[in-house]
């Protein structure tokens, strides 16, 4: 139904991510110049095939298959899953030209990856909203690993990049808050399909309905937000969860069709990484929409169908590129632990707390497992299956107090640089003065961890979902609107505007023993920038690159984006007095300019990929974005007649 998605990606282990609708047995192939093939068959119940039912025609095999000789490094590797469902001793062992006959690139007949001795060629992107009006940065990604394989010559420094050692999405892989009315639909047909069992939502949960099978039967498209118990809290998480908090200055975020069961959020994973799910199809309106309501659904289910169209691309590229996944706000919620009062009114209700609940369980299964794959061992594996069999029982709400508790969901892949992933959203410093002030991206025990585990390293590759130096004047904007008790309003989730994370951040920066070379992948923002990074009074370093690459499919919106980048190179220029006057932090910002871009632009918009590209040094020699509309490559490019102390 989905997949293969290729995740961490090494010598002796490889792990793949796939969803099938029967319980299979698989078997996986490896083929490499100067090695010997190798053949391996995995059953459920080994230790290499972690089986997870979600219902009767949805079954997750996490594969993690250990070669019986350790994978060349540096070559390419070739491989193939056979499938034989377990119902079927005697039947055929099905290979990818049944159940994906699209997951080759032209001129291939299997999937291949390379184990890459050094990342020299890195693709990061954030930010997959499936109806926005827009094309797919994944899709334009796999164009450019098409033109690669056709012009591959590795003595050949050209206008192309090596083959990726690694993608990184760095949030927002889903949007669980902010959901199209046809794909709720296509959500609701494709679970009619797939057989799971229906999730019991108790009064206290949600109005009237107990079931999700009847919130399934009684479409609440638009008006989910109507479905909230009449507390004395309803009004705070009504606020919180499902209102659609206008923000004037950056964007208005709809919840109305905001995901509530588990196996909503686990159709949403299927429907935006596979064209399978679709095939099968029929999305129809439901009864009772307004007219409004009625041409907005029209208007958006012509977007999903390009959307779905693509989907065979999509799979394609996460076949051949190991890819490494975070959260952020909307794979859960929008503004998820933005601060304290944001998460007394979400937790202190059993309705909004199943709501995060369930999207953080399909977060585990579908992206958090590929990440670091010892976090299902057989006994979380047991208590997720549990979960999985009876949804809604009193072991459910057990298990997501175990899953916000959890502080596992950072990780780090031993590649060169090696990749360290930050948890910023649940390992916040949380502000003891106010709880409306907004907390800490990192608490002081989380940047402790950080420090510790950078010793000795000579580089990294650092992903923040937010930057950790952004544009000052939208940062600005944002600590007014939090200055007076308004965070919500703006997204005010910065690093540098909370004084204990800030530091914390910046001393770990200045640390003798951690790395020279830090280059930060982020996200969240929905426009793309570069800066290179200073820090003052530090003798022979570290060099930072901060390099923002968002959205996947989202942009800003254009003229707002043009005004407050035209006005923070006038206000915060280096010849600026406001910029003497406003300096945080000792530290000298250089802006690259997207090559190509109106006079005075320092930042991109428009929906792709980023293309970062490292010397052996871990130094990033050029950067670029992969625009999805035309396939332009824009490159930055560094500008040092503006670099400003900071």
């Amino acid at each position: 139904m989905a997949g293969p998605i290729l995740r961490r990606t090494q010598a002796h282990e490889v792990n793949f991510w796939l969803a099938c609708s029967a319980v299979c047995r698989v078997r996986v192939s490896f083929e490499a110049a100067g090695a010997s093939a190798q053949v391996l068959t995995l059953q459920p119940g080994d230790p290499g095939l972690r089986l997870l039912s979600a219902g009767a025609h949805l079954h997750y095999h996490l594969l993690t298959v250990r070669p019986n000789e350790a994978l060349p490094v540096g070559e390419w590797i070739s491989y193939t899953i056979e499938l034989q469902p377990l119902d079927q001793a005697d039947g055929p062992w099905l290979d990818h030209h049944a159940w994906a006959p699209d997951l080759c690139y032209d001129g291939e007949d299997t999937p291949r990856f390379r184990i890459a001795t050094h990342t020299h060629s890195v693709l990061h992107g954030s930010c997959r909203k499936p109806h926005f009006k827009g094309p797919d940065g994944l899709v334009a990604a796999d164009a450019l690993l098409q033109k690669i394989l056709a012009d591959y010559d590795e003595s050949d420094v050209s206008d192309l990049p090596e083959w990726p050692s690694v993608l990184v999405m760095s949030g927002d892989q889903i949007y669980a808050d902010d959901v199209a009315g046809p794909m709720l639909s296509a959500i609701h047909a494709l679970l009619a399909q797939l057989g799971l069992p229906s999730e019991q939502l108790n009064a206290s949960q949600i109005d009237q309905i107990t079931e999700a099978d009847r919130l399934y039967e009684e479409p609440t498209h638009y008006r989910r937000s109507s479905l909230l118990p009449k507390t004395e809290t309803r009004q705070g998480v009504l606020n919180v969860m499902f209102s659609g908090v206008r923000k004037p200055v950056f964007t208005t975020v709809t919840a109305d069709n905001h995901l509530i069961t588990l196996g909503e959020v686990l159709a949403m994973y299927l429907l935006v990484w596979s064209p399978a799910p679709w095939q099968s199809l029929d999305i129809q309106a439901p009864p009772g929409l307004t007219a409004k309501q009625q041409q907005k659904f029209d208007a958006e289910r012509a977007v999903l169908a390009q959307f779905a169209g693509n989907l065979g691309h999509v799979r394609r590229l996460l076949a051949h590129v190991p890819t490494a996944m975070i959260f952020d706000d909307h794979d859960i919620t929008d503004d998820w632990n933005l601060n304290r009062e944001w998460e007394e009114a979400a937790y202190e209700h059993p309705f909004s707390m199943r709501v995060i609940g369930n999207a953080l369980i399909a977060y585990l299964v579908n992206q958090a497992w590929g990440n670091r794959p010892e976090l299902l061992d057989d006994k979380t594996t047991r208590s997720l299956q549990t979960v999985l069999d009876e949804p809604g029982t009193e072991q459910h709400d057990d298990y997501i107090e175990h899953l916000l508790g959890l502080e596992q969901w950072d990780f780090r892949w031993e590649s060169d640089p090696p990749l360290i992933v930050l948890d910023t959203r649940t390992r916040r410093w949380r502000s003891e003065s106010s709880p409306r002030k907004p907390s800490g991206l990192l608490d002081w025990e989380a940047l402790t961890d950080l420090q510790r585990g950078m010793r000795g390293l000579d580089r990294v590759l650092l992903v923040s979902a937010a930057p950790v130096f952004g544009v000052k004047l939208i940062e600005t904007v944002q600590a007014l609107f939090s200055f007076f008790g308004k965070p919500l309003l703006v997204d005010s989730e910065y690093w540098l505007g909370h004084r204990g994370t800030a530091s914390g951040i910046l001393n770990v920066f200045r640390h003798r023993k951690t790395p020279q070379h830090f280059v930060v992948l982020s996200g969240d923002v929905h426009y793309s920038f570069v800066y290179d990074v200073e820090l003052r009074g530090i003798r022979g370093g570290p060099d930072i690159w901060q390099i923002c690459s968002s959205g996947l499919k989202n942009e800003f919106p254009d003229g707002l984006l043009r005004n407050f980048d035209h006005l923070n190179r006038w206000l915060y220029s280096p010849r600026s007095p406001l910029n003497w006057f406003t300096r945080r932090r000792k530290m000298r910002v250089i802006p690259r300019k997207p090559e190509g871009t109106a006079h005075g632009r320092r930042v991109l918009n428009g929906s792709g990929v980023g293309v970062v590209e490292l010397d052996d040094s871990g130094a990033p020699w050029r950067i670029r974005q992969l625009l999805a509309a035309d396939q332009q490559m824009v490159q930055f490019v560094r500008r040092e007649e503006e670099a400003r102390w900071d």
